[in-house]
């Protein structure tokens, strides 16, 4: 994805969240399926997991966004960290189903909105600060799938940015427009 240069805040936090989900998907197109729901003890999370926490996080903080909590009653945190959907397809619903809750509570907004006073567990945030929670929360997660589809993939792992002792190289391929810097 090339970067666009924008001055719109939301413009660019749209930008940065389809830029992790895309970074997550194909982080997790590199692994197994058995490696999806594999975690290294009992204390750890699957790439599934997460996915899973992530999905019930965004479905909770989205859904009536500016006229309801972002905690929603309906909510069960804890058991986004058992029990992941049984398959890839059905995972990979999970998460474009999420997804599409952030989209979909984001792209109608205006800068007019971004001050408006919306709840999370009964605290007041901006509009724009209950964005900036998600653009801080979503990433690091996005980074621990990351971390562990490149562990499993070992020595198959193709990377997602610029290569290992690659720089000059891909710099070279930026300014001759042969890549995009995302």
């Amino acid at each position: 994805m090339a970067l666009e240069f924008t001055t719109s805040y939301l413009e660019d936090a749209l930008a940065i969240f389809r830029q992790y989900k895309t970074l997550g998907e194909r982080a997790m197109q590199q692994v197994t399926d058995e490696q999806l729901f594999a975690s290294f003890d009992d204390e750890s999370n699957s790439i599934a997991i997460i996915a899973k926490h992530l999905t019930g996080n965004m479905r909770s903080r989205w859904t009536d966004f500016l006229t309801t909590d972002g905690e929603k009653p309906s909510r069960n945190r804890d058991s986004e960290f058992v029990d992941p959907p049984s398959t890839r397809e059905a995972l990979m619903r999970e998460w474009d189903d999420g997804w599409a809750c952030v989209f979909v509570a984001i792209e109608p907004l205006t800068d007019a909105d971004l001050g408006r006073t919306v709840t999370i567990r009964g605290e007041a945030h901006s509009v724009m600060q209950a964005i900036n929670r998600q653009l801080a929360h979503y990433p690091m997660h996005v980074g621990q799938i990351v971390f562990l589809a490149k562990h499993f993939a070992g020595d198959k792992w193709q990377t997602l940015s610029v290569p290992r002792n690659k720089s000059a190289e891909f710099n070279r391929k930026v300014a001759t427009g042969e890549v995009s810097q995302r």
